[in-house]
């Protein structure tokens, strides 16, 4: 699961890019502006998903561009493309092999994970930032992810709008979007279960090292005495409409992290703590991957080193470089990545 070769055509701020990876670690490095993290973003979206800035689609056209932007990427011989076009310049479309592919089909060709600096917030944020994430790390491992919580997002908005509707909704209708609702969310919530449980497990089994390790686990707000979800749903519509939003299932769900040595909850730990408990669960994430999927994910780095002092520099490259990932990195200054060795193949960027 490694890119050959990158090519981006008025993504961003960068009209025509063409990058071939040679080494395990591509450490991009220039100054502010220069579109290092761009790189990055366009990488994300090869798997399903609104990318690791989650913007709009227009936002990421060049602005000296015809309106659209492409992004293609080669895998083991095969073709992955993604863009928008100016005539719909919100509506990604998805290529494979010359042929048009779901972009929920990406999943199966790729296992992308990123840490960007505004993910230094995920445990002060809300759940739902944690949410996103555990997704992000279920889908690496579960390429149908996407597919069941695409379907379930869907029928759960048709059924809110029905409830605030101004007229009373069709109970068979909302009868039929729930059953939906349900069958997605038994789907969601057994691939969340098992990678929560997978992951607990290789965190175990993971030497004490240079970062804090966490615990983690699952806090599922879903009603359990109350039958199966599809009557809970029925049961709530009076309450739900009310809220104007669906008030029980999978979409309320947690991720609860607790650094191991301490007891504490990430939140009340130090930014320090926190950025080193997210690159636990990166690193062990990775090697859960590598086994379960039989190749290793790649892995966004974005300014990964700088807040780092040389020796944890050196301590994370050699435990990246023991996951087999395929790393992309971002840094301002080349001696950032000195400590990774002839394993790195530095690109400055912006720069002629």
């Amino acid at each position: 699961m490694a890119l050959s070769r990158l090519t981006l055509r008025d993504f961003r701020n960068h009209g025509m890019l063409e990058i071939c990876p040679q080494a395990q670690f591509i450490a991009l490095h220039g100054s502010n502006g220069a579109g290092k993290t761009n790189i990055l973003e366009a990488i994300s979206l090869l798997v399903p998903g609104r990318g690791l800035r989650r913007a709009a689609m227009s936002d990421m056209v060049r602005d000296a561009g015809d309106g659209g932007f492409a992004i293609v990427a080669e895998v083991a011989g095969n073709v992955i493309g993604t863009g928008v076009t100016a005539e719909q310049s919100e509506r990604r479309k998805v290529r494979v092999n010359e042929s048009d592919a779901a972009i929920n089909s990406l999943g199966e060709w790729l296992s992308v994970i990123w840490l960007t600096p505004t993910m230094d917030r995920l445990f002060a944020d809300g759940a739902a930032a944690r949410r996103r994430f555990l997704d992000r790390l279920v889908l690496a491992l579960n390429p149908g992810h996407a597919r069941h919580s695409s379907r379930y997002e869907k029928a759960m908005q048709q059924r809110n709008r029905l409830l605030s509707g101004a007229m009373p909704a069709d109970p068979l209708w909302l009868d039929a979007l729930e059953a939906q609702m349900a069958e997605s969310a038994s789907a969601i919530q057994v691939a969340r279960i098992w990678v929560v449980q997978a992951l607990s497990e290789q965190l175990l089994a993971t030497p004490s090292g240079p970062f804090a390790m966490p615990r983690i686990n699952l806090v599922d707000k879903v009603p359990t005495v109350d039958g199966d979800l599809a009557s809970v749903w029925r049961k709530g519509r009076s309450r739900d409409a009310a809220a104007g939003r669906t008030l029980t299932g999978p979409h309320r769900a947690d991720l609860e992290v607790v650094h191991s040595a301490s007891g504490q909850v990430a939140e009340q730990c130090s930014t320090g703590e926190q950025k080193a408990l997210l690159l636990s669960l990166i690193l062990a994430h990775a090697a859960l991957v590598s086994a379960q999927r039989d190749a290793p994910p790649i892995l966004l780095l974005d300014e990964i080193a700088a807040h780092l002092d040389p020796s944890k520099r050196t301590a994370l490259f050699a435990l990246l470089e023991v996951t087999g990932a395929q790393v992309w990195m971002t840094g301002t200054e080349p001696e950032l990545f000195h400590g990774i060795g002839p394993s790195a193949q530095l690109l400055a960027i912006g720069q002629s």
